[in-house]
Parts: C-alpha cells; sequence; structure tokens
C-alpha cells in the first residue's frame, strides 16, 4: 500500500494529511476555508487517491499560511507515500473541460519540482479565497510533492470553472502518473537510475 500521513505544525498552522494513492476517492477535508475544501475534494474524487486533510490556521490574519500549508503538507504526503517511484508511468498530461472553460495540466514526477502557471483571472475573490493564493497552493505543492507542473487555461469566461478545472486537471494527471506500469513495475523510470 502506498500511503503515508504527515503532521506539519509552526506558528501559523496545524496541518494533519493521511493519503492512499491506491484509494478509491474518498475523502474528509476540513481547511477552514471553503472554497479549497471543494477543491481538495475534487483532487481526491478524481485522482482516486484517499484524502484526510485537517487544518487549523491562523485564518483571523488571512487565508495565506493555511492555503499555502496545505499545499505543503500534502505534497509532503504524497511525495513520501510515492517512495523510490518504482513502477510508476511518471510523465501525464490532461485536457480538462468545464463548460466554457478549457485547461491543460501537464507533469513529471521528476524531484525537480517548478511550476508554470499561465492562468488569468477575472475576479479577486472566490468565495472568501483571494484568487492569487491559487497559483499559491500550486507552487507549495510542486515545491514539496518534487513535481514539474504545467498549468494553462486556454480560454474561458468564468473563474469558477477556471480554477476547477486546474484541480480536475490536477486530479487525473496524478492518477495518471502515479499508476503502475506492469511491464516496468519494479523499474525506477529514470535512465538515472533515481528520481
Amino acid at each position: 500500500m502506498r500511503t503515508a500521513s504527515i503532521e506539519r505544525k509552526t506558528k501559523e498552522t496545524s496541518i494533519s494529511v493521511q493519503v492512499n494513492l491506491d484509494g478509491t476517492g474518498q475523502y474528509e477535508i476540513q481547511t477552514g476555508i471553503g472554497f479549497l475544501d471543494h477543491m481538495l475534494e475534487q483532487i481526491s474524487k478524481h485522482s482516486l487517491i484517499d484524502l484526510k486533510i485537517k487544518a487549523k490556521g491562523d485564518l483571523h490574519i488571512d487565508l495565506h499560511h493555511t492555503t499555502e500549508d496545505t499545499g505543503i503538507a500534502m505534497g509532503e504526503a504524497i511525495a513520501k507515500a510515492l517512495g523510490d517511484k518504482k513502477g510508476i508511468k511518471r510523465y501525464a498530461h490532461a485536457l480538462i473541460p468545464m463548460d466554457e472553460t478549457l485547461s491543460r495540466v501537464a507533469l513529471d514526477v521528476s524531484n525537480r519540482p517548478y511550476l508554470v502557471w499561465n492562468v488569468k483571472l477575472k475576479v479577486e475573490k472566490l468565495g472568501e479565497m483571494d484568487t492569487e493564493l491559487f497559483k499559491e497552493w500550486f507552487q507549495a505543492f510542486a515545491q514539496a510533492a518534487g513535481i514539474t507542473l504545467h498549468i494553462e487555461n486556454i480560454y474561458g469566461d468564468n473563474s469558477h470553472h477556471i480554477i476547477e478545472s486546474c484541480y480536475k486537471g490536477l486530479a487525473k494527471t496524478l492518477r495518471s502518473a502515479f499508476e503502475i506500469d506492469q511491464r516496468m513495475k519494479d523499474i525506477i523510470p529514470s535512465t538515472k537510475g533515481t528520481i
């Protein structure tokens, strides 16, 4: 079983994350930020990663620390659950439509974290979240998980649809990239012999 648990405590946040990469998309998510909970539920449901997240943060200041630290903790848990990455398909991409919106997500489980974020939003908030925090979440997640992550909104008008298509795209690519390739199940997918 590819599972892991992470506890992350700072003066700003206290976060626990449990992941099962070979799950069925079951989730229990409580960050105190409704819209972020909704997006993390999308990741679990569409990646089939079982995900438990409980976060308490300094929301009386703003949502930044809780958003960023949740990305870090989730990324750390996924990296831990992947272990040496033997057998994974490693690369994946997805085109995700949502009504008038189309977004593209591509990733490499490379241990060379990098985020390319080509997403423009027309509003400053979705729910209670400042829209600039979405890039912060994806950056924190990619860095902690060791993933090269490219996200691009190709077109779209509704900011909710744009962001949700990005999270669903991440979910689909995680599912594909983490899947075990039966032809390489005991092999690390790199000519270096390590990722």
